[in-house]
């Protein structure tokens, strides 16, 4: 018997391996059930399919309602990245981000992706480094792919990168970051870190200390600056404790640095949450009580900032407000791809806990 008269054995189609078993990881996987499986099942025209899944096309209520009796029998599903390609609408949002699953970035992550599926977008997260580089390269990948928009929550975009998106006619929003001739979505991180030497002075606080990383983000580099400038205008001085990431363990390493260089100040204001719990474990281990010897604010608010253990006072950044506003961009720059770059500013209510009471 010749090859393609055998089952499984033509040349299109790949048998069995030797001493494979049907079903067998060596079994070729089964494939998507085509358009053209559900107009046979129908016992109508693969253009009827078409039709039948085209909002607004012409076709009988009874022959639509036989096709999708036979898709839901077979489990198809119509394929809309092809049919996005096909009319240059792809439906793809792209979202770069670095370490989508640490802090407050899972909460704006999770935002951004819920709010794009609410708008019949499809989300593509690219887990990026930080560098120029792989930023770049996540965004030629995203470029690629024919993304209607993109969304970079990393590192410091360079100049290529809203280059390479003006090139492609592809709307882009930066959210933290700062690159001129793009569309923002920022926090007040200036007015947090003013307020949060307000409170500290109101408080009788004079020893004021700032909770950073060495590496450092926009958005961290702005509150630093803000914070600091903010104390000086007071006659007061700032001592920084940094450390690697701006993160829990960051938190430990500036808090162990800040308490092993001299006396603890007795107010510090941490550039975000994850790293204020880290520095209050290490401080409270230290045999300092918070508020009482040192007071903590933090920025983010998110959700084990209300754990009874930390009752921390903090900024908070609301993920759903962000997601909207950066979609709302996109959108708008889709609409009007010649209008002036827009940057929003988002204002952050504090949040009073314990950590650091409001002035009685």
């Amino acid at each position: 018997m010749a090859a393609e008269d055998r089952p499984g054995g033509g040349p299109d189609t790949p048998g069995l391996a030797e001493g494979a078993s049907p079903g067998s990881a060596a079994e070729p996987a089964a494939a998507y059930p085509s358009a053209q499986a559900v107009a046979a099942r129908a016992g109508v025209s693969r253009s009827a399919v078409s039709r039948a899944f085209t909002p607004g096309a012409s076709i009988a209520p009874a022959t639509r309602a036989r096709i999708v009796r036979a898709a839901e029998e077979l489990g198809y599903e119509v394929n809309d990245l092809a049919r996005g390609l096909l009319s240059r609408k792809s439906r793809l949002i792209g979202l770069v981000v670095t370490a989508p699953e640490e802090g407050f970035r899972a909460h704006l992550v999770g935002a951004l992706t819920r709010a794009l599926v609410l708008r019949d977008r499809a989300p593509i997260v690219v887990n990026t480094g930080r560098s120029a580089a792989d930023i770049t390269a996540a965004q030629k990948m995203l470029v690629g792919y024919r993304v209607e928009g993109t969304i970079v929550l990393s590192g410091s975009p360079p100049a290529a990168v809203v280059d390479l998106a003006r090139r492609n006619g592809q709307p882009l929003v930066l959210m933290g970051r700062f690159e001129p001739g793009s569309d923002h979505v920022n926090a007040d991180n200036a007015g947090a870190a003013a307020q949060a030497v307000a409170l500290f002075t109101a408080l009788g606080r004079s020893r004021l200390g700032f909770v950073g990383a060495v590496r450092a983000t926009p958005s961290v580099v702005e509150r630093e600056t803000a914070f600091r400038a903010a104390a000086e205008e007071r006659g007061l001085a700032v001592r920084i404790g940094r450390g690697g990431e701006s993160s829990y363990a960051g938190g430990r390493e500036a808090a162990a640095a800040m308490l092993d260089a001299g006396p603890a100040p007795d107010a510090v204001f941490c550039v975000n949450d994850l790293m204020a719990l880290g520095f209050m474990d290490v401080v409270r281990g230290r045999g300092l009580r918070v508020p009482d010897d040192l007071a903590v604010i933090g920025f983010d608010d998110i959700p084990e900032a209300g754990w009874e253990s930390y009752a921390l006072t903090t900024f908070r950044q609301d993920p759903a407000r962000m997601a909207a506003e950066a979609i709302g961009l996109l959108e708008r720059r889709r609409e009007f791809p010649q209008s002036s770059p827009v940057t929003i500013r988002v204002a952050v209510p504090l949040v009073p806990r314990r950590s650091c009471p409001l002035p009685v």
